[in-house]
């Protein structure tokens, strides 16, 4: 069955309480999201300017899978560090939904296919070298092969739009205890605590429990007080307005809606602006920071990714913040994600600045078969 636009379906509106249900307060208003895609525009460049990656400020991808590595799931020795500012994503989405009782405990709905789907929407990431908000980062940062990486994941969202209007659901979740809420939390307390007990040492790999990188972007990193405040900052005001990018796309596909969209481009314009005060802008499409130029594949890459975010009902940072608030099944996702990058730098599926992985076009048309299998499959007839 297919839907007029402007006019939602049940799955549809089964995919909006997924995501956290209605809104409720003035960060959820035209002008709230549009302040809150300002904050995270201005921070993720300070977040660069003071260690982090070129044009990678703020990478949900990129910084899951970094914390893939800290923990010994992956030894790419350049890609590894525990992010404090994902860990602070999900405790600020905590705090401000305990502060709002927003807090709701669930879980149930189709969990091995949503971890498989975070896996591979890691794998189409790490393809391009970037989740939603990096391509947005990279674009404001000059590197023009973003563009395609946005391109390919509006490709891979209007193809989730065509199974969302098809009756496609991964089904409802269910109330469920406050500990299923909790337990991701209190795994990123647990990584946090980690981080203080083996601080990294100069010029060593290993501390304690936790592996370091020595070169490359997993070496670069903001100061941890500055990372976590960040983290904790976007955390609670993306819970509170309910920012997500692949939600933006969708909401502009399916509905003519551009509530969402405001937010993500406040995010961009800030993004360029800090970008140029600072001296962080170089247009061109060869030399970006942690980038190739491969056309096809950095679109390839976004597609899958575009595509399993949309059928799981959020982008990486969406994810992250409805696990904060309760969601268990987002969990689930996020902890796929982690998975997926392990996989992706074990068995050479993820790209590098030198270009694909030598198994990369192999784990793309996986991804894209499990994906689209999916969504013909878990089709409600009305």
């Amino acid at each position: 069955m297919r839907s007029r636009p402007g006019r939602e379906t049940a799955a549809f509106r089964q995919s909006r309480r997924d995501e956290g249900g209605a809104v409720k307060n003035s960060f959820a208003t035209r002008w709230g999201i549009i302040g809150v895609g300002l904050a995270i525009g201005v921070l993720a460049p300070l977040l660069q300017f003071w260690g982090n990656p070129g044009n990678m400020g703020v990478c949900v991808a990129c910084f899951e899978r970094d914390i893939a590595g800290a923990v010994g799931l992956h030894r790419a020795d350049v890609v590894q560090y525990m992010r404090p500012e994902i860990i602070g994503f999900v405790l600020g989405s905590l705090l401000a939904a305990l502060a709002a009782k927003d807090f709701r405990p669930r879980a149930g709905s189709a969990p091995i296919v949503r971890f498989l789907l975070g896996a591979f929407a890691m794998i189409g990431a790490l393809i391009f070298l970037g989740c939603p908000w990096r391509a947005l980062l990279r674009l404001a940062g000059g590197d023009l092969n973003a563009v395609l990486g946005i391109a390919g994941l509006i490709g891979g969202i209007w193809i989730g739009t065509l199974f969302l209007r098809g009756g496609f659901t991964l089904g409802r979740s269910q109330q469920a205890p406050a500990a299923v809420g909790l337990v991701l939390p209190l795994v990123m307390v647990l990584f946090l605590a980690l981080l203080f007990l083996y601080p990294a040492q100069e010029g060593q790999p290993v501390s304690g429990v936790l592996f370091y990188s020595l070169k490359g972007p997993g070496a670069q990193h903001a100061p941890l007080v500055l990372a976590l405040g960040a983290g904790l900052i976007i955390g609670g005001l993306a819970q509170r307005s309910r920012f997500c990018t692949m939600g933006a796309f969708r909401d502009l596909l399916l509905f003519r809606q551009t509530h969402l969209l405001c937010g993500v481009l406040a995010l961009l314009v800030a993004a360029l602006v800090v970008n140029l005060a600072l001296g962080q802008f170089r247009l061109g499409f060869e030399g970006q920071p942690v980038a190739h130029a491969l056309h096809f594949w950095n679109f390839a890459g976004m597609v899958l990714a575009g595509l399993a975010f949309a059928l799981a009902g959020g982008c990486p940072g969406r994810q992250l913040f409805m696990a904060g608030e309760g969601d268990g099944d987002s969990a689930v996702f996020v902890l796929g994600m982690i998975v997926g990058a392990a996989f992706a730098h074990n068995f050479g599926l993820a790209s590098s600045p030198k270009g694909l992985g030598p198994h990369g076009m192999e784990a793309w048309v996986l991804g894209m078969a499990f994906c689209l299998f999916i969504g013909f499959a878990m089709r409600k007839k009305a």
